[in-house]
């Protein structure tokens, strides 16, 4: 008589797995191997029947426990790990081996009993469906709810509303419960999973928590140093600018970026451009060679 590894039959490696893990790694044979999907194997069936006999033992505390027992005495160690199909009586759908060891003789049963146990089928969770939405920066830091249609397996429009949350992450899912495929044999349907995507724009770039934007500087301006306004994400603020600043600088502001997640902020950080004026007036221009005479200042020759 073959041992059965019922462990095995479920795909699992280590027998101190959970009865969640239990639970999750039954679905997923059963679903792999269920005898309407593998129509033209010849196997699937007896696997089908395996795969329900594995997760009524180890589903139950006290036969699992018997269970264990048994495989971790002298028996268990000596036979093959891989799988191999039961022997069972004609129209059972228990093998020898667990008729053995745990009692479940059913060969007296009313034949519609048997039937009925035989045809009886598996409930299987739709497939989930995936899809993508863009929103932008601000969308995404203050949430908002959006609207969005998607196409149904009748071929029918389907509209969806979503609630975006305040601070969600580039590319994190909204899961909507329920919205996917239907299942099969009674299982519940699947989820609809919505992907976001948050869209940079001419004043912000998102970079992981941190926001990076523009900041446009006169010559004097940069010479000089300064202090101006600008805008965040949410409020207006003064900036001070040092004297000397380069175009290509950064100037990080602390705790004026993108949501964290957890209570905090990233940094707004302004790049700066250093803008050379196309039009002047003939008194700018003679400040400005007036400058070019006294200024000893040549940036294509190297410091010392």
């Amino acid at each position: 008589m073959i041992f059965k590894d019922y462990y095995k039959i479920l795909g699992i490696n280590n027998s101190k797995a959970s009865a969640e893990e239990i639970k999750q790694a039954y679905r997923e044979q059963a679903k792999k191997y269920h005898p309407d999907i593998n129509t033209t194997s010849t196997s699937a069936e007896e696997r089908f029947k395996d795969i329900n006999e594995a997760y009524k033992v180890l589903s139950n505390y006290t036969s699992r426990k018997k269970y264990d027992r048994m495989w971790n005495t002298h028996i268990g160690k000596k036979q093959k790990t891989t799988y191999e199909e039961s022997k069972r009586n004609s129209g059972s759908i228990f093998s020898d081996f667990f008729n053995m060891f745990f009692g479940e003789k059913i060969e007296n049963e009313p034949e519609q009993e048997k039937d009925s146990k035989k045809n009886k089928k598996v409930a299987i969770k739709g497939e989930n469906i995936e899809t993508e939405i863009n929103v932008s920066i601000l969308e995404a830091f203050y949430g908002q709810e959006k609207k969005i249609s998607l196409r149904t397996l009748n071929g029918k429009m389907k509209t969806f509303t979503i609630k975006i949350p305040a601070g969600i992450r580039n590319y994190e899912k909204i899961r909507l419960m329920g919205q996917g495929k239907p299942g099969e044999n009674g299982g519940r349907a699947g989820d609809l999973l919505i992907k976001i995507n948050i869209k940079n724009d001419e004043n912000y770039q998102l970079e992981g928590i941190d926001i990076y934007t523009n900041l446009y500087l006169t010559p004097w301006e940069a010479v000089l140093g300064t202090k101006l306004k600008i805008n965040t994400i949410d409020e207006e603020i003064s900036l001070y600018v040092p004297q000397g600043m380069e175009s290509g600088e950064l100037i990080r502001l602390e705790g004026k970026g993108y949501l964290n997640g957890k209570g905090g902020r990233g940094d707004l950080i302004a790049r700066v451009h250093i803008m050379v004026p196309k039009n002047i007036t003939e008194k700018e221009r003679d400040l400005y060679r007036e400058l070019q005479k006294i200024s000893k200042y040549n940036p294509r020759e190297t410091e010392n």
